[in-house]
Protein backbone atom coordinates (compact mmCIF):
# COMPACT_ATOMS: atom_id res chain seq x y z
CA UNK A 1 0.00 0.00 0.00
CA UNK A 2 1.02 3.44 -0.06
CA UNK A 3 1.68 5.72 3.14
CA UNK A 4 1.24 9.37 3.91
CA UNK A 5 4.48 11.70 2.96
CA UNK A 6 6.02 12.76 6.66
CA UNK A 7 8.26 15.84 7.21
CA UNK A 8 11.68 15.47 6.27
CA UNK A 9 13.96 14.03 8.72
CA UNK A 10 15.82 16.75 10.80
CA UNK A 11 19.34 17.17 9.28
CA UNK A 12 18.83 15.02 5.99
CA UNK A 13 19.79 18.01 3.41
CA UNK A 14 17.54 19.53 1.17
CA UNK A 15 15.13 16.72 1.89
CA UNK A 16 11.99 15.85 0.21
CA UNK A 17 9.02 14.22 1.40
CA UNK A 18 7.32 12.54 -1.51
CA UNK A 19 4.61 9.76 -1.60
CA UNK A 20 2.98 8.83 -4.52
CA UNK A 21 -0.32 10.23 -5.38
CA UNK A 22 -2.39 11.68 -8.54
CA UNK A 23 -1.67 15.35 -7.31
CA UNK A 24 1.59 14.59 -7.27
CA UNK A 25 2.27 13.14 -10.39
CA UNK A 26 1.07 16.70 -11.83
CA UNK A 27 4.27 18.32 -10.40
CA UNK A 28 5.71 20.48 -13.32
CA UNK A 29 9.32 18.47 -12.76
CA UNK A 30 7.78 14.90 -12.95
CA UNK A 31 4.70 15.64 -14.89
CA UNK A 32 3.82 14.61 -18.48
CA UNK A 33 6.48 14.97 -20.69
CA UNK A 34 6.73 17.34 -23.08
CA UNK A 35 6.46 14.74 -26.02
CA UNK A 36 4.93 11.73 -25.92
CA UNK A 37 3.86 10.18 -22.16
CA UNK A 38 5.86 8.67 -19.00
CA UNK A 39 5.59 4.44 -20.47
CA UNK A 40 6.68 1.97 -18.07
CA UNK A 41 9.93 0.52 -19.14
CA UNK A 42 10.76 -1.60 -16.05
CA UNK A 43 9.75 -2.91 -12.71
CA UNK A 44 11.17 -5.11 -9.87
CA UNK A 45 8.08 -5.50 -7.48
CA UNK A 46 8.53 -4.99 -3.64
CA UNK A 47 7.54 -7.75 -2.05
CA UNK A 48 8.92 -7.15 1.41
CA UNK A 49 12.05 -6.64 3.91
CA UNK A 50 15.24 -7.88 3.10
CA UNK A 51 16.32 -10.69 4.24
CA UNK A 52 12.54 -12.27 3.64
CA UNK A 53 12.06 -13.93 -0.02
CA UNK A 54 13.48 -16.28 -2.87
CA UNK A 55 16.84 -15.34 -4.21
CA UNK A 56 18.65 -16.98 -7.20
CA UNK A 57 22.54 -17.74 -6.90
CA UNK A 58 22.95 -14.89 -4.10
CA UNK A 59 26.23 -14.27 -2.28
CA UNK A 60 26.84 -13.77 0.77
CA UNK A 61 24.90 -10.71 2.07
CA UNK A 62 26.63 -10.90 5.76
CA UNK A 63 29.42 -8.42 4.58
CA UNK A 64 27.14 -5.78 3.21
CA UNK A 65 24.45 -5.93 5.50
CA UNK A 66 25.45 -7.66 8.81
CA UNK A 67 22.24 -6.81 10.89
CA UNK A 68 19.45 -7.33 8.70
CA UNK A 69 16.82 -5.06 11.07
CA UNK A 70 19.57 -2.46 11.12
CA UNK A 71 19.61 -2.55 7.46
CA UNK A 72 22.51 -0.42 5.36
CA UNK A 73 24.31 2.00 7.09
CA UNK A 74 26.62 4.94 5.49
CA UNK A 75 26.50 2.71 2.18
CA UNK A 76 26.18 3.28 -1.41
CA UNK A 77 24.06 0.91 -3.75
CA UNK A 78 24.40 0.97 -7.52
CA UNK A 79 21.25 -1.14 -8.94
CA UNK A 80 21.52 -2.40 -12.30
CA UNK A 81 18.78 -2.41 -14.31
CA UNK A 82 17.74 -2.94 -17.91
CA UNK A 83 14.89 -1.25 -19.53
CA UNK A 84 12.81 -2.52 -22.27
CA UNK A 85 12.31 0.35 -24.14
CA UNK A 86 14.14 3.67 -23.98
CA UNK A 87 13.81 7.43 -24.54
CA UNK A 88 14.87 10.87 -24.67
CA UNK A 89 14.03 10.98 -20.72
CA UNK A 90 13.28 9.03 -17.65
CA UNK A 91 12.63 9.09 -14.12
CA UNK A 92 12.64 6.44 -11.34
CA UNK A 93 10.17 5.24 -8.35
CA UNK A 94 12.24 4.54 -5.43
CA UNK A 95 9.83 2.25 -2.61
CA UNK A 96 9.92 1.90 1.09
CA UNK A 97 7.02 -0.02 1.19
CA UNK A 98 8.42 -2.28 3.49
CA UNK A 99 9.82 -0.05 5.47
CA UNK A 100 9.29 0.42 9.17
CA UNK A 101 10.82 3.95 9.45
CA UNK A 102 11.51 7.44 6.87
CA UNK A 103 14.00 6.26 4.13
CA UNK A 104 16.35 9.04 3.45
CA UNK A 105 17.54 8.76 -0.56
CA UNK A 106 20.70 11.19 -1.39
CA UNK A 107 23.13 11.89 -4.32
CA UNK A 108 20.69 9.68 -7.24
CA UNK A 109 22.97 9.06 -10.14
CA UNK A 110 21.90 7.52 -13.41
CA UNK A 111 24.12 6.25 -16.30
CA UNK A 112 24.70 3.30 -18.66
CA UNK A 113 26.81 0.21 -17.17
CA UNK A 114 30.39 -0.36 -18.35
CA UNK A 115 32.27 -3.11 -17.14
CA UNK A 116 30.96 -4.66 -14.24
CA UNK A 117 29.93 -1.79 -11.58
CA UNK A 118 31.43 0.82 -13.51
CA UNK A 119 29.64 3.44 -15.30
CA UNK A 120 30.14 4.26 -18.84
CA UNK A 121 32.11 7.15 -18.90
CA UNK A 122 30.20 10.57 -19.63
CA UNK A 123 26.96 9.33 -18.94
CA UNK A 124 26.35 9.38 -15.12
CA UNK A 125 24.01 12.13 -14.45
CA UNK A 126 22.15 13.40 -11.12
CA UNK A 127 18.75 12.94 -10.28
CA UNK A 128 16.70 15.00 -8.18
CA UNK A 129 13.52 14.80 -6.79
CA UNK A 130 11.29 18.22 -6.56
CA UNK A 131 14.81 20.00 -7.78
CA UNK A 132 16.23 18.53 -4.79
CA UNK A 133 19.07 16.32 -4.33
CA UNK A 134 17.19 14.24 -1.63
CA UNK A 135 14.01 12.29 -1.01
CA UNK A 136 12.54 11.22 2.11
CA UNK A 137 10.12 8.52 1.80
CA UNK A 138 7.42 7.53 4.63
CA UNK A 139 6.98 3.98 5.24
CA UNK A 140 4.82 1.99 3.24
CA UNK A 141 5.21 5.23 0.51
CA UNK A 142 7.11 5.13 -3.10
CA UNK A 143 8.26 8.58 -4.54
CA UNK A 144 8.75 9.15 -7.96
CA UNK A 145 12.28 11.44 -9.25
CA UNK A 146 12.06 14.34 -12.08
CA UNK A 147 12.71 14.02 -15.41
CA UNK A 148 15.99 12.91 -16.03
CA UNK A 149 17.29 14.01 -19.72
CA UNK A 150 19.29 11.23 -21.22
CA UNK A 151 21.38 13.15 -23.94
CA UNK A 152 22.78 9.92 -24.66
CA UNK A 153 19.48 8.84 -26.15
CA UNK A 154 19.48 9.96 -30.16
CA UNK A 155 16.30 8.82 -31.43
CA UNK A 156 13.80 6.36 -31.09
CA UNK A 157 15.19 2.60 -31.48
CA UNK A 158 19.05 3.25 -30.48
CA UNK A 159 20.11 0.15 -31.37
CA UNK A 160 23.46 0.57 -29.67
CA UNK A 161 21.22 0.87 -26.32
CA UNK A 162 19.29 -2.45 -27.16
CA UNK A 163 19.65 -4.49 -24.16
CA UNK A 164 22.10 -2.19 -22.19
CA UNK A 165 21.63 -1.83 -18.60
CA UNK A 166 21.21 1.53 -16.52
CA UNK A 167 23.66 2.05 -13.61
CA UNK A 168 21.31 3.58 -10.50
CA UNK A 169 23.23 4.85 -7.98
CA UNK A 170 22.35 6.29 -4.47
CA UNK A 171 23.22 6.69 -0.52
CA UNK A 172 21.52 5.59 1.86
CA UNK A 173 22.30 7.45 5.25
CA UNK A 174 21.17 5.46 7.63
CA UNK A 175 20.83 2.86 9.00
CA UNK A 176 17.94 2.07 6.94
CA UNK A 177 15.82 -0.22 8.93
CA UNK A 178 13.94 -3.33 7.09
CA UNK A 179 15.19 -2.78 3.50
CA UNK A 180 12.15 -3.49 0.56
CA UNK A 181 13.61 -5.28 -2.11
CA UNK A 182 13.12 -7.37 -4.79
CA UNK A 183 15.09 -10.67 -3.62
CA UNK A 184 15.59 -12.58 -7.47
CA UNK A 185 16.78 -10.03 -10.06
CA UNK A 186 19.36 -12.55 -11.71
CA UNK A 187 21.67 -9.32 -12.24
CA UNK A 188 24.53 -8.69 -10.49
CA UNK A 189 24.66 -5.27 -8.82
CA UNK A 190 27.21 -4.09 -6.59
CA UNK A 191 27.13 -2.38 -2.90
CA UNK A 192 29.68 -0.31 -0.76
CA UNK A 193 30.73 -1.70 2.94
CA UNK A 194 28.78 0.16 5.58
CA UNK A 195 30.27 3.19 6.86
CA UNK A 196 32.00 3.97 3.49
CA UNK A 197 30.23 6.76 2.68
CA UNK A 198 28.59 8.36 -0.93
CA UNK A 199 30.10 7.04 -3.79
CA UNK A 200 27.23 7.51 -6.39
CA UNK A 201 28.95 10.24 -8.28
CA UNK A 202 31.76 7.98 -9.24
CA UNK A 203 32.23 6.27 -12.53
CA UNK A 204 34.42 3.84 -11.19
CA UNK A 205 33.16 0.85 -9.27
CA UNK A 206 36.65 0.20 -7.23
CA UNK A 207 34.32 1.27 -3.59
CA UNK A 208 31.96 -1.58 -4.71
CA UNK A 209 33.63 -4.32 -3.22
CA UNK A 210 30.23 -6.60 -2.59
CA UNK A 211 27.79 -7.83 -4.97
CA UNK A 212 24.10 -9.04 -4.81
CA UNK A 213 21.71 -10.70 -7.00
CA UNK A 214 18.85 -8.75 -5.78
CA UNK A 215 17.35 -4.98 -6.28
CA UNK A 216 17.17 -2.55 -3.43
CA UNK A 217 14.02 0.82 -3.10
CA UNK A 218 14.29 0.92 -6.94
CA UNK A 219 11.11 -0.39 -7.96
CA UNK A 220 10.10 1.25 -11.20
CA UNK A 221 11.47 3.00 -14.43
CA UNK A 222 9.28 5.02 -16.83
CA UNK A 223 10.67 6.16 -20.62
CA UNK A 224 9.68 9.20 -22.36
CA UNK A 225 8.08 7.47 -25.22
CA UNK A 226 5.08 8.15 -28.09
CA UNK A 227 1.67 8.61 -26.26
CA UNK A 228 0.21 5.07 -26.99
CA UNK A 229 2.88 2.93 -26.60
CA UNK A 230 1.75 -0.07 -25.44
CA UNK A 231 2.84 -1.86 -22.23
CA UNK A 232 2.60 -5.01 -21.39
CA UNK A 233 2.59 -6.48 -17.43
CA UNK A 234 3.79 -10.13 -16.99
CA UNK A 235 2.27 -11.19 -13.11
CA UNK A 236 2.80 -13.62 -11.04
CA UNK A 237 5.29 -15.92 -9.44
CA UNK A 238 8.88 -17.08 -9.28
CA UNK A 239 8.23 -18.93 -12.73
CA UNK A 240 7.94 -15.47 -13.74
CA UNK A 241 10.54 -14.00 -11.88
CA UNK A 242 12.95 -16.09 -13.43
CA UNK A 243 13.83 -19.02 -10.93
CA UNK A 244 15.75 -21.11 -12.80
CA UNK A 245 16.90 -19.00 -15.83
CA UNK A 246 20.51 -17.94 -16.73
CA UNK A 247 21.93 -15.27 -13.96
CA UNK A 248 22.86 -12.10 -16.29
CA UNK A 249 21.29 -14.43 -18.99
CA UNK A 250 17.70 -12.03 -19.49
CA UNK A 251 16.46 -14.94 -20.62
CA UNK A 252 12.69 -15.14 -18.40
CA UNK A 253 9.92 -15.44 -20.68
CA UNK A 254 8.72 -11.80 -20.76
CA UNK A 255 12.44 -11.44 -22.12
CA UNK A 256 12.18 -13.78 -24.26
CA UNK A 257 8.75 -12.14 -25.52
CA UNK A 258 9.80 -8.89 -25.24
CA UNK A 259 12.42 -9.90 -27.88
CA UNK A 260 9.58 -11.39 -29.90
CA UNK A 261 7.55 -8.42 -29.75
CA UNK A 262 10.46 -6.34 -30.80
CA UNK A 263 11.36 -8.20 -34.30
CA UNK A 264 7.85 -8.33 -35.06
CA UNK A 265 7.00 -4.11 -34.04
CA UNK A 266 10.29 -2.71 -33.71
CA UNK A 267 11.31 -1.05 -30.44
CA UNK A 268 7.56 0.07 -29.69
CA UNK A 269 6.36 -2.06 -27.22
CA UNK A 270 7.68 -2.28 -23.54
CA UNK A 271 7.46 -5.77 -21.59
CA UNK A 272 7.28 -4.81 -17.57
CA UNK A 273 7.79 -7.81 -15.19
CA UNK A 274 5.86 -7.87 -11.86
CA UNK A 275 6.67 -11.44 -11.06
CA UNK A 276 8.10 -12.02 -7.46
CA UNK A 277 9.32 -16.00 -6.39
CA UNK A 278 6.66 -17.80 -3.97
CA UNK A 279 3.67 -15.53 -4.69
CA UNK A 280 -0.17 -16.14 -4.18
CA UNK A 281 -3.06 -15.20 -6.02
CA UNK A 282 -4.95 -14.77 -2.79
CA UNK A 283 -2.97 -15.49 0.40
CA UNK A 284 -1.32 -14.53 2.80
CA UNK A 285 -4.80 -12.73 4.23
CA UNK A 286 -2.58 -10.41 6.05
CA UNK A 287 1.38 -9.42 5.16
CA UNK A 288 3.46 -6.88 6.94
CA UNK A 289 6.70 -6.25 8.02
CA UNK A 290 7.32 -7.67 11.28
CA UNK A 291 5.14 -10.99 9.55
CA UNK A 292 6.60 -11.51 6.18
CA UNK A 293 6.54 -14.66 3.97
CA UNK A 294 9.04 -15.11 1.25
CA UNK A 295 6.46 -14.68 -1.68
CA UNK A 296 5.29 -11.57 -0.67
CA UNK A 297 1.86 -10.00 -0.06
CA UNK A 298 -0.98 -12.03 -2.52
CA UNK A 299 -1.30 -10.68 -6.05
CA UNK A 300 -4.47 -9.31 -5.16
CA UNK A 301 -3.38 -6.87 -2.47
CA UNK A 302 -0.62 -5.56 -4.48
CA UNK A 303 -2.50 -5.42 -7.71
CA UNK A 304 -2.75 -1.55 -7.46
CA UNK A 305 1.20 -0.86 -6.95
CA UNK A 306 2.85 -3.40 -9.09
CA UNK A 307 0.63 -3.12 -11.95
CA UNK A 308 -1.96 -0.78 -11.82
CA UNK A 309 -0.01 1.94 -11.15
CA UNK A 310 2.53 1.14 -13.97
CA UNK A 311 2.26 3.77 -16.63
CA UNK A 312 0.96 3.03 -19.69
CA UNK A 313 -0.59 -0.43 -18.81
CA UNK A 314 -2.74 -1.80 -21.65
CA UNK A 315 -2.19 -5.73 -21.34
CA UNK A 316 -1.35 -8.12 -18.54
CA UNK A 317 -0.91 -11.69 -18.74
CA UNK A 318 -0.85 -13.36 -15.38
CA UNK A 319 0.39 -16.98 -14.67
CA UNK A 320 -0.37 -18.06 -10.80
CA UNK A 321 -1.81 -20.37 -8.59
CA UNK A 322 0.75 -22.64 -8.23
CA UNK A 323 1.86 -21.70 -4.86
CA UNK A 324 -1.85 -21.70 -3.60
CA UNK A 325 -2.18 -25.23 -4.17
CA UNK A 326 1.04 -26.25 -3.03
CA UNK A 327 1.74 -23.72 -0.16
CA UNK A 328 -1.20 -22.96 0.71
CA UNK A 329 -3.39 -26.25 -0.11
CA UNK A 330 -5.78 -23.87 -1.53
CA UNK A 331 -8.54 -25.71 -3.83
CA UNK A 332 -9.30 -24.94 -7.53
CA UNK A 333 -12.34 -22.73 -6.65
CA UNK A 334 -10.41 -20.62 -4.14
CA UNK A 335 -7.88 -19.98 -7.11
CA UNK A 336 -10.22 -19.74 -9.49
CA UNK A 337 -12.63 -17.22 -7.07
CA UNK A 338 -8.75 -14.76 -6.84
CA UNK A 339 -8.01 -14.63 -10.09
CA UNK A 340 -12.11 -13.87 -11.43
CA UNK A 341 -11.76 -10.86 -9.08
CA UNK A 342 -8.02 -10.17 -10.55
CA UNK A 343 -9.49 -10.02 -13.17
CA UNK A 344 -13.02 -7.90 -12.93
CA UNK A 345 -10.25 -5.16 -11.55
CA UNK A 346 -8.26 -5.37 -14.23
CA UNK A 347 -11.09 -4.72 -16.78
CA UNK A 348 -12.43 -1.98 -14.85
CA UNK A 349 -9.46 -0.16 -16.15
CA UNK A 350 -9.82 -1.36 -19.40
CA UNK A 351 -6.93 -3.44 -19.38
CA UNK A 352 -6.32 -6.65 -21.72
CA UNK A 353 -6.06 -9.15 -19.30
CA UNK A 354 -4.30 -12.86 -21.05
CA UNK A 355 -4.55 -16.10 -18.88
CA UNK A 356 -1.82 -18.48 -18.78
CA UNK A 357 -2.15 -21.80 -18.05
CA UNK A 358 -0.02 -23.31 -14.93
CA UNK A 359 2.33 -25.40 -16.25
CA UNK A 360 3.10 -28.58 -14.00
CA UNK A 361 4.84 -29.80 -10.77
CA UNK A 362 4.52 -33.13 -10.93
CA UNK A 363 7.33 -34.81 -9.36
CA UNK A 364 8.89 -31.54 -7.61
CA UNK A 365 10.12 -32.31 -4.06
CA UNK A 366 7.45 -30.95 -1.92
CA UNK A 367 3.87 -29.75 -1.69
CA UNK A 368 3.82 -28.82 -5.12
CA UNK A 369 4.70 -31.85 -6.92
CA UNK A 370 1.72 -34.14 -5.61
CA UNK A 371 -1.00 -35.55 -7.61
CA UNK A 372 -3.45 -34.32 -5.76
CA UNK A 373 -2.27 -30.77 -6.21
CA UNK A 374 -1.87 -31.77 -9.66
CA UNK A 375 -5.47 -32.50 -10.22
CA UNK A 376 -6.30 -29.40 -8.77
CA UNK A 377 -3.71 -27.43 -11.49
CA UNK A 378 -5.83 -29.51 -14.21
CA UNK A 379 -9.09 -27.99 -13.23
CA UNK A 380 -7.45 -24.54 -12.75
CA UNK A 381 -6.10 -24.82 -16.51
CA UNK A 382 -9.80 -26.04 -17.84
CA UNK A 383 -11.31 -22.79 -16.35
CA UNK A 384 -8.05 -20.54 -17.89
CA UNK A 385 -8.83 -22.30 -21.10
CA UNK A 386 -12.49 -21.94 -21.08
CA UNK A 387 -13.87 -19.16 -23.46
CA UNK A 388 -15.00 -15.65 -21.88
CA UNK A 389 -12.95 -16.15 -18.72
CA UNK A 390 -9.80 -14.56 -20.10
CA UNK A 391 -9.37 -11.93 -23.47
CA UNK A 392 -7.07 -14.67 -24.77
CA UNK A 393 -4.87 -17.81 -23.44
CA UNK A 394 -0.98 -18.44 -23.26
CA UNK A 395 -0.81 -22.38 -23.31
CA UNK A 396 1.86 -22.46 -21.56
CA UNK A 397 0.63 -25.80 -20.03
CA UNK A 398 0.60 -27.52 -23.41
CA UNK A 399 3.90 -26.44 -24.59
CA UNK A 400 6.24 -27.34 -21.58
CA UNK A 401 4.18 -31.02 -20.33
CA UNK A 402 5.56 -34.21 -21.42
CA UNK A 403 2.11 -36.34 -21.52
CA UNK A 404 3.80 -39.60 -21.28
CA UNK A 405 4.88 -38.86 -17.76
CA UNK A 406 2.32 -35.79 -16.68
CA UNK A 407 5.93 -33.83 -15.55
CA UNK A 408 7.86 -31.47 -17.42
CA UNK A 409 9.63 -32.31 -20.26
CA UNK A 410 12.93 -33.57 -19.72
CA UNK A 411 14.97 -31.16 -21.95
CA UNK A 412 13.32 -28.10 -20.10
CA UNK A 413 14.01 -29.36 -16.13
CA UNK A 414 17.91 -28.88 -16.01
CA UNK A 415 18.74 -25.74 -13.36
CA UNK A 416 20.20 -23.06 -16.18
CA UNK A 417 21.37 -20.76 -13.03
CA UNK A 418 23.30 -22.93 -11.20
CA UNK A 419 24.03 -26.14 -13.22
CA UNK A 420 22.27 -29.52 -11.51
CA UNK A 421 19.55 -31.26 -12.44
CA UNK A 422 16.41 -28.59 -12.02
CA UNK A 423 13.73 -29.24 -9.68
CA UNK A 424 11.17 -30.40 -11.80
CA UNK A 425 8.91 -26.74 -11.19
CA UNK A 426 10.55 -24.10 -12.72
CA UNK A 427 11.11 -24.55 -16.21
CA UNK A 428 14.52 -23.56 -17.56
CA UNK A 429 16.04 -21.76 -20.55
CA UNK A 430 14.93 -23.89 -23.41
CA UNK A 431 11.11 -24.02 -21.31
CA UNK A 432 11.06 -20.59 -21.00
CA UNK A 433 11.55 -20.04 -24.54
CA UNK A 434 8.58 -22.49 -25.46
CA UNK A 435 6.45 -20.61 -23.08
CA UNK A 436 7.20 -16.86 -24.55
CA UNK A 437 6.83 -18.43 -27.96
CA UNK A 438 3.61 -19.83 -27.55
CA UNK A 439 2.09 -16.46 -26.15
CA UNK A 440 -0.74 -15.53 -28.81
CA UNK A 441 0.87 -11.93 -30.37
CA UNK A 442 -1.96 -11.56 -32.39
CA UNK A 443 -4.20 -11.02 -29.21
CA UNK A 444 -2.59 -8.80 -27.03
CA UNK A 445 -3.79 -5.64 -28.52
CA UNK A 446 -0.77 -4.32 -30.38
CA UNK A 447 -1.60 -2.11 -33.92
CA UNK A 448 0.86 -3.17 -36.44
CA UNK A 449 3.27 -0.76 -36.99
CA UNK A 450 2.00 2.01 -40.05
CA UNK A 451 4.76 1.81 -43.00
CA UNK A 452 6.22 4.71 -43.90
CA UNK A 453 4.94 6.93 -47.33
CA UNK A 454 6.95 6.10 -50.40
CA UNK A 455 9.71 8.60 -50.65
CA UNK A 456 9.14 10.83 -54.17
CA UNK A 457 11.45 9.62 -57.55
CA UNK A 458 13.76 11.81 -58.55
CA UNK A 459 14.29 12.42 -62.29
Amino acid sequence: MTGVGRRPLLGAPFALALVSSPALAQDRRRGPPRDGAWTGAWAASAHGPYPSGNPSAQPDQSFAFPTPAEGARDQTMRMMVRPDIWGPAMRLRFSNAFGTRPLVIQGVHAGLQGVGGNVARGTNRPVTFGGGRSVTIAPGATAWSDAMELPFMHGPGNPLLEGRRLAISFHVPGPTGPMTWHAKSLTTSYVTAPGAGDHAVEDSDAAFPYTTASWFFVDMVDMRAPTGTPVIVTFGDSITDGTNSTMNGDDRWPDTLSRRLRARFGPRVSVVNAGIGGNRVAGPPDYTPANPIPGGPSALSRLDRDVLQVSGVRTVIWMEGINDLGSAEATADQVITGLREGIRRLRERNIRVIGATLTTALGYNGGHGTPQVDERRRAINAWIRAPGNFDAVADFDAVTIDQATGQLKPAFIPNSTVGGAGDRLHPNRAGLMAMADSVPIDALGIAEPVAPPPRPHRR
